[in-house]
C-alpha cells in the first residue's frame, strides 16, 4: 500500500530542507476554512442564479403567465364590442319595442345594477395577479347582470307581443257615434265655456251632438264595468274597462243597450243616444281613461280617419266654444 508523501519546506537559515509537520488542528482549520469558503461562494452563486436564472418550473409559469395577460386583453376587447351591442339592445328595447306596446322604459338603476359588497373578491386577493383577475371577475359579472336584465325584459316584451291582437282590440279607435262627415263633433277636449254656468271649466271628453235614439258604439273590446241610471251629471252612461290601463265612459244616453259584466267587442251597440243628467241638448259626452287620467279621445280614431281627415278633426275639437254638458 502506498505510503503519503510527505512534504518540505526549503529553510533559508538553516539552508537546508526540513520537513512539514502538520498538527491535526491545524488540518481541522485548514479543512473548516475551505468548507466555509465554499459554502460563501455556493450561497452567491444560488443567490445569483435565483434572482437572474429562471428554473424550468419559473419559466413555464412565466410563459402562462404573459399567455394569460394577452387573453385577458382579448377579453377585455371583446366584452367591449358585447358591451356596445348590448347598449345598443337596451336602446331600442326602451325606444322601440316598449314604446310600441305602451310599457315604460327599465329604469337606468335598474340596468346599472351594482355587484354589491367590496369583498365580493376577497378570494383573489392571495394571488400574485389579483388585480388582473378582480377586473376580469368583475368585467364578467356585470356585463352577466345586464344580460341578465336585458333577458328579463325580452320576456315581458314577448308576453305583449303574444297579447299584441287582444290588445289591439281593446285599446279605443273608433268614433262612438257614426260621424261619416265629421260634423257630429260639438265641442272637444280641454277648457271650454259651462252650458250651464257660462264660466270656464274643464270639459273632459268630446261632445258629439246626435238625434235621440243614435246607435252608440263601443270603441274595443271591453266588458262593461259600470252602467248608472241618473238624472244628474252624466245622466245615464256606461263605462266600458277594455284593459290595459283603458276605460271609455259615454254619457247622457236615453237608453242603455248592455248590462254590468257583460263583454262587449268593438262596434257593438252599447246604448243611444239622450239628454239625460247635466246635458242642454240630445248628445253623446265620450271620455277616454288611461291609468286613471281622463285623456283627449281625439287621438284615438285611427281605425276610422284617414290623416287628412283627422286634421280636420283636429281642428274642430279645438274650436273654444261652449260645450252640451
Amino acid at each position: 500500500m502506498p505510503t503519503k508523501k510527505a512534504k518540505y519546506h526549503f529553510n533559508n537559515q538553516t539552508l537546508s530542507y526540513e520537513k512539514i509537520e502538520r498538527s491535526w488542528k491545524k488540518i481541522v482549520l485548514q479543512s473548516l476554512g475551505f468548507l466555509c469558503a465554499a459554502l460563501v461562494v455556493g450561497v452567491v452563486f444560488l443567490g445569483f442564479a435565483y434572482k437572474f436564472i429562471d428554473s424550468p418550473k419559473e419559466k413555464l409559469l412565466r410563459f402562462e403567465i404573459e399567455g394569460l395577460k394577452q387573453n385577458y386583453e382579448e377579453i377585455v376587447q371583446r366584452s367591449k364590442q358585447i358591451e356596445n351591442v348590448l347598449n345598443d339592445l337596451q336602446k331600442r328595447d326602451d325606444n322601440v319595442y316598449r314604446v310600441v306596446f305602451g310599457a315604460e322604459p327599465l329604469s337606468k338603476s335598474l340596468r346599472d345594477a351594482g355587484l354589491g359588497g367590496s369583498d365580493r373578491y376577497a378570494t383573489l386577493d392571495k394571488y400574485d395577479n389579483e388585480e388582473l383577475m378582480k377586473k376580469t371577475a368583475t368585467l364578467c359579472d356585470e356585463l352577466g347582470i345586464k344580460m341578465a336584465v336585458q333577458s328579463k325584459s325580452y320576456d315581458e316584451i314577448a308576453k305583449m307581443v303574444t297579447n299584441k291582437e287582444a290588445m289591439l282590440s281593446s285599446i279605443p279607435a273608433i268614433q262612438p257615434v257614426s260621424n261619416v262627415d265629421l260634423t257630429r263633433i260639438a265641442s272637444g277636449f280641454g277648457y271650454r265655456i259651462d252650458p250651464i254656468y257660462k264660466t270656464a271649466k274643464m270639459h273632459s271628453g268630446l261632445d258629439f251632438a246626435a238625434p235621440i235614439g243614435t246607435p252608440i258604439y263601443a270603441t274595443g273590446d271591453g266588458v262593461i264595468e259600470l252602467t248608472e241610471f241618473s238624472s244628474r251629471g252624466y245622466g245615464n252612461h256606461v263605462v266600458v274597462n277594455h284593459g290595459y290601463g283603458y276605460a271609455t265612459l259615454y254619457g247622457h244616453m236615453s237608453r242603455l243597450a248592455t248590462t254590468q259584466g257583460q263583454k262587449v267587442k268593438r262596434g257593438d251597440v252599447i246604448g243611444y243616444v239622450g239628454s239625460s243628467g247635466k246635458s242642454t241638448g240630445p248628445h253623446l259626452h265620450y271620455e277616454v281613461i288611461k291609468d286613471g287620467t281622463k285623456i283627449d279621445p281625439i287621438n284615438f280614431f285611427h281605425n276610422d280617419l284617414s290623416p287628412e281627415q283627422y286634421d280636420k278633426m283636429l281642428i274642430i275639437s279645438s274650436q273654444q266654444n261652449q260645450s252640451f254638458d
